[in-house]
């Protein structure tokens, strides 16, 4: 039987993108739910390789949505209790901070990040990532760093780029997940065409150019954080 990756999305028509591609290459059956549309989430996290929290629209201050505090309450109960290796993108990097009683909320400036952004290593974050690099991120909300966590990443305008907790839960603002169809659609969106003229996000054509330029590394990147950090603990 080949090994189980939890994958959690928020949308009834989400991917897992490189994610996804990168899990089924190494062997790896995905199991995804979406408690936004009524999926259950599993209490027994044994038969689990790891457990990967994707992003998403709504807020993980939206306690208000059943599936949002599903996923809360999920993560406090059961995800990070497990020790199972555990890995949040952006919402759910912010769902994991907000557990952790750290604030999630916006910039002070009403900046945003949407678009392709330099993320750099802190001064305990080079076990994580070796050297500035650029990926693509999509966010108005940001997480700061939980008590007893690691600070991995920063930049200038986002301090909480990622974080590690108790040795198998990362949490990352960015999204090393996306396709070129993925970044084109969120740009198209009803919902994601307006948020390009947010103070700080990139237009549509620098967003697909920054693919082509920068989805090499951040795909280097992705493998080598897959083999040697998430999936470290359970490849044996």
């Amino acid at each position: 039987m080949k090994a189980k990756v939890l994958t959690i999305v928020h949308q009834e028509h989400s991917t897992p993108g490189r994610v996804g591609e990168f899990l089924t290459a190494r062997g790896y059956a995905l199991d995804r739910r979406c408690p936004n549309m009524g999926d259950p989430l599993p209490a027994d996290l044994t038969g689990y390789a790891a457990s990967v929290v994707f992003g998403g629209p709504m807020s993980a201050n939206d306690e208000h949505m059943p599936g949002i505090r599903a996923e809360l309450e999920w993560l406090e109960r059961h995800a990070l209790p497990s020790g199972c290796p555990l890995l949040g993108i952006c919402l759910g990097g912010q769902l994991i901070a907000r557990v952790l009683g750290a604030r999630v909320g916006p910039h002070r400036d009403g900046l945003v990040e949407i678009g392709y952004y330099e993320v750099s290593p802190t001064r305990h974050g080079s076990d994580f990532l070796d050297s500035p690099t650029i990926f693509y991120q999509w966010h108005s909300e940001t997480f700061e760093i939980p008590e007893g966590a690691e600070h991995l990443a920063h930049n200038d305008n986002f301090p909480g780029q990622a974080f590690r907790y108790d040795g198998s839960t990362y949490a990352i603002e960015f999204h090393p997940e996306m396709t070129r169809e993925m970044i084109d659609s969120w740009c198209r969106s009803e919902r994601g065409a307006p948020k390009l003229s947010l103070p700080g996000a990139q237009p549509h054509e620098a967003h697909l150019e920054g693919y082509d330029r920068h989805a090499p590394e951040t795909d280097r990147w992705l493998g080598w954080f897959l083999d040697e950090r998430l999936l470290v603990a359970t490849a044996g």
